[in-house]
């Protein structure tokens, strides 16, 4: 009679294998989940970073590039944590730096309307000379 491959049971072999099929997966997708984030920080940064919005929102563009150079050197030391937190932090930072155009862009089209509606009726207003 053949001894089982392992001396506790058969079982056993179906067993580890079902959890390697767990385990492996799980611990490959810890990468993969950082290198998706760093991706998205990188593209939220490379899109904010437009001439338009560094007129508009240099600062806070400054702060998103920062933040995103500082991920890819955690990455690089392997410093996986730090390195997911400062990509998130990059990704919101590029948000706050597109919201914070688009108001300023929307704040001097609102000045430049009441520019123009003033010069409309200060023009409407104007004696008419006969």
């Amino acid at each position: 009679m053949k001894k089982p491959l392992f001396s506790h049971s058969r079982l056993s072999v179906p067993a580890l294998l079902i959890t390697l099929l767990i385990a492996l997966p799980a611990s490959a997708a810890a990468p993969l989940a950082l290198s998706e984030k760093m991706a998205v920080a990188e593209a939220s940064v490379q899109q904010v970073n437009t001439t338009s919005n560094a007129e508009n929102a240099a600062i806070e563009i400054q702060v998103a590039t920062a933040k995103l150079m500082a991920a890819r050197k955690a990455l690089a030391d392997k410093q996986y944590v730090l390195a997911e937190q400062l990509a998130e932090q990059a990704q919101v930072d590029a948000k706050v730096a597109q919201i914070h155009a688009e108001a300023e862009r929307s704040r001097k089209a609102a000045l430049e309307t009441q520019d123009a509606a003033r010069a409309l009726n200060e023009e409407i207003n104007r004696p008419v000379a006969r």
